[in-house]
């Protein structure tokens, strides 16, 4: 499915393309399943968001399959290997890449970002971002980890370090990233408390395992946090919503309590008070992008524990355009997933 300009799902559609070719340290990978996320459908309607990007543009950063053929300096991966790639490829040889910080590479290359993805058979990635999928894990679920879990395992684990005991807040609990941080953090022995607007969405929330759901408009829903940890308040709170939710993250937290800033959906100007953060010893966590090691854990962890999101719906690929209109009504729960 080739982009060929910025609007609607029309601006999408088949073409017949050559076949990827593997460079020495690459593979290529036949591709049974690819997840959508917001960036294809912003990206779709422009302009645009990663450096490099331009047009024609094959979408697709998620993916699952099967490996087809691999470069002649690849050795860990064979033909027929099951495995999903770390969509954030990098230049490969810059010092952030070496540093296995390929988020922040000098010149980002990202599969489906602003190089060609994975709506298509068959998708070219760099060896060193490849994860094999063991046997026990259906390609179904696997291709509903990769960017989620990630993210969500960077901004819990690596940036905020919740530790067990510990109460975090998420909100917009139902997102794929907070449905993956709940059960991360649920994994490290962690208590959660979960924000999310419809019944359905509060359910989702609590079945990934969420102590407690609370409506986004609930009343006094800081003095409810308070109670739910005997007074202490929230150690940490993941907030990707912005200015909408800014105030009750604050409110929300306890004595040197972090709050994990990961995005701004609902608007990016807050104001606050200076003497209330020093006063209460709180720490304002900008997450920034994952690293490659926080992508092995995750997936590992993922596929050891039998992690995943909920398929909210699953399309062909010439259903993409309703599969952008499904995505784009902000009803789904867990990964729309395109099967090409």
């Amino acid at each position: 499915m080739v982009q060929t300009e910025f609007g609607g799902p029309e601006a999408v559609f088949p073409q017949d393309l050559p076949e990827p070719v593997c460079g020495p340290r690459d593979v290529v990978v036949e591709v049974a399943y690819c997840g959508l996320n917001r960036l294809d459908l912003v990206q779709l309607k422009g302009p645009g968001l990663l450096p490099g990007f331009r047009l024609p543009h094959v979408p697709g950063m998620d993916f699952a399959g099967t490996v087809v053929a691999t470069g002649s300096a690849v050795t860990s991966i064979v033909p027929g290997d099951r495995v999903t790639v770390d969509p954030t490829q990098g230049c490969g040889s810059c010092p952030r890449c070496s540093a296995g910080d390929r988020a922040y590479c000098v010149s980002p290359r990202v599969l489906g970002g602003n190089a060609p993805g994975a709506l298509a058979e068959y998708v070219r990635a760099s060896a060193q971002s490849v994860i094999q999928i063991p046997e026990s894990v259906p390609l179904t679920a696997a291709v509903t980890v990769p960017t989620a879990f990630a993210t969500a395992w960077h901004a819990v684990h690596t940036v905020g370090s919740l530790a067990a005991g510990e109460t975090l807040v998420v909100h917009a609990g139902a997102s794929a990233v907070s449905l993956a941080a709940i059960a991360l953090a649920k994994r490290a022995g962690a208590s959660v408390v979960a924000f999310a607007g419809s019944d359905a969405k509060q359910a989702a929330a609590n079945t990934a395992g969420a102590d407690l759901v609370l409506p986004n408009e609930a009343p006094d829903s800081a003095k409810t946090v308070s109670d739910f940890t005997d007074g202490a308040g929230a150690d940490l709170v993941l907030d990707h919503v912005g200015t909408e939710t800014w105030r009750t993250s604050l409110d929300c937290l306890g004595i040197r309590g972090r709050l994990l800033l990961m995005g701004n959906t609902s608007g990016d100007q807050v104001s606050f008070s200076l003497q209330e953060v020093f006063h209460r010893g709180l720490k304002l966590l900008g997450t920034g992008g994952y690293s490659s090691a926080d992508f092995l854990a995750a997936t590992s962890a993922c596929f050891t524990d039998g992690l995943c999101l909920p398929t909210a719906a699953r399309f062909p690929l010439e259903g993409l355009a309703d599969a952008w209109d499904v995505l784009a009504a902000r009803g789904t729960i867990g990964k729309v997933v395109i099967e090409p």
